[in-house]
């Protein structure tokens, strides 16, 4: 009798020490800290990035002036005035709905007229075009040697700015047809890889950026 109480109170112990160190396991198991991973813990939101700050525009091509023109430039209609105008760079701008070309230097409008444009088929392109090449007496070598006076050339398919008949009824292969007088004013204040922004229906004014937006 003496083993076997023995060895069932040796039993006994062992399963509430058994029994003791289970509840410590659980115990430890119920702590929040012990439940979130550490990659889960709470950590703080990082700063939002700092926005950067605008540029400043470039004052040279905001708009100063506009050339005081009454009412809508009628066909064959050009206005120019560079006096007082310092060197600065040169913008000419054409606006497809208004059938406009105009000339800025520094800022200032010193020229425009309505032009000719392309038709449906033959349309007008949209964007911004250096002047790749000029010449003073250019004859289409497309459209049956047609005169092109004082051309600019804008793209490799031909499209430029030259001097032709401007008359309501017309139109171009695709070129900016200004009247002649005002084509010879125009090759002469330009330069190679001066910028033609061609738009449509764009409004701006005084204040005005012409090469942002």
């Amino acid at each position: 009798m003496g083993l076997k109480l023995n060895a069932a109170t040796g039993l006994m112990g062992a399963f509430v020490v058994l029994v003791g160190a289970a509840g410590w396991l659980m115990v430890q198991n119920t702590r929040p800290e012990a439940r979130v991973p550490a990659a889960m813990a709470a950590r703080p939101a990082p700063a939002p990035a700092k926005a950067a700050p605008p540029r400043p525009r470039d004052e040279r091509f905001v708009i100063k002036r506009v050339l005081p023109i009454k009412g809508p430039i009628r066909y064959g209609e050009w206005h120019w005035d560079d006096k007082g105008v310092a060197d600065g760079p040169l913008v000419v701008t054409v606006d497809l709905d208004a059938r406009v070309l105009s000339v800025f230097r520094g800022g200032y409008e010193i020229g425009a007229t309505a032009v000719l444009l392309g038709t449906s088929e033959k349309p007008t392109p949209l964007g911004v075009f250096p002047i790749k090449w000029k010449k003073a007496e250019h004859y289409s070598r497309t459209y049956d040697l047609a005169p092109m006076p004082f051309t600019q050339n804008l793209t490799e398919d031909g499209v430029a700015i030259h001097g032709t008949k401007v008359e309501k009824g017309y139109a171009s292969h695709g070129c900016i047809g200004v009247p002649d007088d005002f084509a010879r004013r125009l090759f002469g204040v330009t330069e190679i890889g001066d910028k033609v922004y061609i738009t449509r229906g764009k409004r701006i004014g005084k204040g005005d950026s012409l090469i942002e937006g």
